[in-house]
């Protein structure tokens, strides 16, 4: 039976993508920051929950320890947040807007990438990794400004993902970053009026679809859910 860890489970994408690993017979450890009502309705024979806040260092470590050696098949960080984009604008975004995006969706993939590491080397090959990056991280595809701590928190994770795939390469570890495209998820509620916006389930079955579906030839790309490789 393989085994999964992943996080941002409380909630949207997270939740959903659980609920697929679970059907197809992983061994899932599904964490969130939240020990919330949808992270517990998770938790059963082949699950386990545990409460893990990725800007932590010290909550990422008490995770490592509590799963020891244990070979991990397949790792992805889920969890992630946007601030207001009339907050995070060019008059308006300030250290501490910055600072607590760069936090979860930056520092804490790499962080709990970096501990979990040698538990996807012990796994047998290919092993697979993720993050959920987003469109606008993309520095080539940006022609609408704004958003200027959620943006480069998702080009900087970019990078740092950039680098994982090139230094696991040798170790046949599979890195994907990976763009949902606009989801109902509690990021940002304005999304939800967006003309295409998908749910959460939608946006989870067609990421999985690329991250199954993918080898290592493909590791290193920075992917659309509906297929397409997006730039940098």
């Amino acid at each position: 039976m393989p085994t999964a860890v992943l996080t941002g489970c409380n909630s949207g994408i997270g939740y959903e993508w659980a609920k697929i690993l679970l059907k197809e017979g992983y061994k899932l450890y599904a964490l969130d920051a939240t020990d919330g009502e949808k992270l517990q309705s998770l938790k059963g024979s082949k699950c386990t929950t545990a409460q893990v806040d990725v800007t932590s260092v010290e909550s990422i470590e008490k995770f490592k320890q509590s799963i020891g050696d244990e070979p991990v098949d397949l790792l992805l960080n889920i969890a992630g947040i946007m601030i207001d984009p009339e907050h995070d604008s060019r008059e308006t975004t300030n250290l501490q807007i910055i600072e607590k995006q760069f936090k979860v969706n930056t520092y804490g993939p790499v962080l709990l990438t970096q501990a979990l590491t040698p538990n996807l080397l012990a796994a047998p090959a290919p092993r697979r990794l993720g993050v959920v990056s987003s469109r606008v991280g993309s520095i080539a595809d940006n022609t609408s400004g704004g958003y200027y701590g959620y943006r480069a928190s998702k080009t900087a994770v970019n990078s740092f993902f950039k680098s994982f795939a090139v230094d696991l390469k040798e170790h046949e570890v599979i890195v994907f970053m990976l763009h949902p495209g606009f989801t109902k998820t509690n990021l940002s509620e304005m999304i939800w009026k967006i003309p295409g916006v998908v749910e959460p389930e939608v946006a989870a079955e067609g990421l999985w679809k690329i991250v199954k579906g993918k080898g290592m030839e493909d590791t290193g790309k920075f992917w659309h859910r509906e297929g397409m490789e997006l730039p940098w």
